[in-house]
């Protein structure tokens, strides 16, 4: 038989070690669910705390700009609620 051209060892061991890390972030994942969990029992508010850890993510600007893009949509949502709305004409009745 003829040989496949393929390093099957040097596979193996970029698979080996993927699924050990995909084992340590399982684990982790369980350990933040737990801290979250923690949090919750004290009475914190999950998910301020997740917008809190979204927003540290993000530089300066980045977080300006949401912030000014947000305030935006909110006051043009308002007008719109406030504006008068067109009335459409008026059936007359048969």
């Amino acid at each position: 038989m003829s040989e496949i051209g393929i390093p099957g060892a040097r596979i193996r061991s970029f698979i080996e070690r993927i699924e050990h890390l995909d084992g340590e972030l399982a684990e982790l994942n369980e350990q933040k669910k737990e801290v979250f969990a923690e949090a919750k029992g004290e009475g914190f508010d999950v998910k301020i705390l997740k917008e809190i850890i979204k927003l540290r993510k993000q530089d300066q600007d980045e977080r300006d700009e949401h912030e000014t893009l947000l305030d935006t949509y909110l006051r043009a949502m308002e007008a719109a609620e406030t504006a008068p709305a067109a009335k459409a004409p008026e059936r007359k009745a048969a």
